[in-house]
């Protein structure tokens, strides 16, 4: 199997524990992705989110730094994972959050990377924002 890399970049005007916990926090997380997440605060911990859809594990947890993940969404191949990294950094006027998730089917990179910016960093950017 094919897989691509995603490499993304966006600065969100709220500190790094904000966003930090907008990802790791179940409600938080739902409240802005808009479907029921489970997340767990362990490394080694399960992460559901989007109803299901996505799944994963915890890898590496560092609060208000970075998060590592084992993720998949239900549709690709059996037992096939990527690896999510969410890098947290404050800067001037908040905290730049550096993505990357390798590892992503080739099939389904289009649709993930721009579901990164569309599902998760604006909203939540609104939601942090208010």
């Amino acid at each position: 199997m094919s897989t691509k890399t995603i490499r993304q970049q966006v600065t969100i005007k709220a500190p790094a524990h904000a966003v930090y916990e907008a990802l790791m926090d179940a409600r938080k997380h739902g409240k802005f992705t808009g479907g029921k997440a489970s997340i767990s605060r362990r490394v080694g911990g399960k992460v559901t989110a989007y109803d299901g859809y996505i799944e994963g594990k915890n890898r590496e947890l560092v609060p208000d730094q970075k998060i590592v993940q084992a993720w998949r969404g239900s549709d690709w191949p059996e037992g096939h994972y990527s690896r999510a990294t969410f890098s947290l950094k404050e800067v001037e006027g908040g905290t730049r959050l550096t993505f990357t998730q390798s590892g992503v089917p080739e099939e389904f990179y289009k649709d993930i990377s721009q579901g990164w910016r569309d599902y998760y960093w604006k909203p939540m950017k609104e939601m942090l924002v208010k």
